[in-house]
């Protein structure tokens, strides 16, 4: 398996709970390995085996 990087923008978060609360809704995600959501930078970056998952699912 070969995981691959998406950086996803995230708009209207605006607390620390609005970060966990999308990581944890990304890594519920079948596929996916790894999320890091970062309020400063709006983003996310999530790790994710493309075989189980594609990018639009995670959007």
């Amino acid at each position: 398996m070969t995981a691959k990087e998406l950086r996803l923008p995230v708009e209207g978060m605006t607390c620390a709970a609005c970060v966990g609360r999308v990581e944890r809704a990304l890594q519920k995600v079948p596929g996916v390995e790894e999320a890091q959501v970062n309020l400063a930078t709006e983003a996310a970056n999530v790790h994710y085996d493309p075989a189980a998952v594609a990018p639009e699912q995670l959007v």
